[in-house]
């Protein structure tokens, strides 16, 4: 089974990152629900468009979709040409779409928090429900997401939580609360790993202090912010990447991972995953059209190919990620361990992360000022 090693920011891009979320939210970047939103304008398409006519461009992580994806769907929806473009991080993505003219891209995958960050800012096209008739498939829950109620701009491809990943050998007692990872016993320390992602990285200790996901409140950020710089010298490191390799050879005992990322069908069968009792988050990454797009319902057309199940059920299969699709999640067989069959039902009893506007540039400066002391 392949397993992608996208991440949804590096720390090389954090100043960058910011910035580019915080202009995109510019246009009414709030902490309330994505309902409140402003909407563009939704021109009517045409159902019975002639896709020879049009191509596709998407920009993507690596190793998010197949790599055979454009000549599938070339075959499958005739259309002239598509092109995949890759991106890193949600910035990168955010960065090439935002930068001012046409980006040429007309369909991007994104996070959610990012997606309702580019609508905010006029940028996405409304979905045309009428010409995405295998939305039907998603589970009812994927369309009540709180930074798009309804798919309103964004379709759903995959999504989880984040939780405690361990050693159930080599820990001393299970870890159940934040502060397992937060305030390691003397036995863990040097021992474990957080994440640097910005909201990831002050996820943790958020919940551990009551605090929402999507706070923007100057006080308890400083209180997440003492509280990391108090962790700091227990961590073996902060790492986005190679958690689960630090697990498997024992170089770490608890880490903070996305639930698809923690390696619980090793061989071995001694890593285990727990969401901590304080709660966690719902992560989603979304598929969107761009308003700029010129190939609207080619791109309509590629949304619904991807909601296939035949189709949608290789992102389960092949990233170990849940993807919001009852029919695909039906086909799927999950392996021994596997995370795979977290419901959808105790997915959304984590938190959504919400854009928060100009309020993100205090999690890029936290990120920042966390793992440069």
């Amino acid at each position: 089974m392949f397993r992608s090693r996208f991440t949804r920011r590096l720390p090389a891009v954090a100043a960058v990152a910011g910035l580019a979320l915080a202009v995109a939210a510019c246009g009414g970047g709030s902490t309330d629900s994505a309902e409140t939103a402003p909407r563009a304008t939704a021109e009517p398409l045409d159902p019975r468009a002639d896709l020879t006519k049009q191509s596709i461009s998407i920009t993507v992580w690596d190793g998010y979709t197949p790599k055979e994806l454009p000549e599938k769907v070339k075959e499958k929806l005739k259309v002239s040409d598509m092109n995949v473009t890759l991106h890193a991080t949600n910035e990168e993505a955010m960065t090439k779409l935002t930068a001012g003219g046409e980006s040429g891209i007309d369909v991007a995958f994104v996070s959610g928090q990012y997606a309702q960050a580019l609508n905010e800012q006029g940028l996405l096209e409304p979905i045309h429900a009428e010409l995405i008739p295998n939305l039907a498939n998603l589970y009812p829950e994927a369309t009540q997401l709180s930074y798009d109620k309804g798919n309103k701009y964004s379709v759903p491809y995959t999504w989880g939580t984040t939780g405690i990943c361990y050693r159930t050998d080599l820990v001393k007692a299970k870890p159940t609360s934040w502060n397992d990872l937060l305030k390691p016993p003397a036995w863990a320390e040097k021992k474990v790993t957080m994440m640097t992602t910005e909201r990831w990285l002050a996820l943790p200790a958020l919940k551990a202090l009551g605090f929402s996901v999507n706070t923007d409140k100057d006080e308890e950020i400083a209180k997440v912010k003492e509280l990391l710089v108090q962790q700091k010298p227990k961590l073996l490191q902060y790492d986005d990447t190679t958690f689960g390799d630090k697990l498997k050879s024992g170089e770490a005992v608890m880490v903070e991972a996305w639930d698809g990322w923690c390696p619980t069908t090793d061989e071995k069968k001694n890593i285990a995953f727990v969401v901590p009792k304080e709660g966690s988050d719902l992560w989603v990454d979304t598929m969107v059209i761009m308003k700029s797009s010129k190939n609207k319902e080619a791109a309509h057309s590629f949304i619904n190919y991807i909601l296939d199940p035949e189709i949608h059920s290789w992102a389960a299969e092949n990233i170990n990620y849940k993807v919001p699709n009852k029919a695909a999640m039906d086909k799927v067989q999950p392996p021994e361990g596997s995370l795979l069959d977290i419901k959808p039902a105790e997915l959304l009893n984590g938190e959504s992360i919400i854009d928060l506007g100009q309020g993100s540039l205090k999690y890029t400066r936290l990120s920042s000022e966390i793992t440069a002391q």
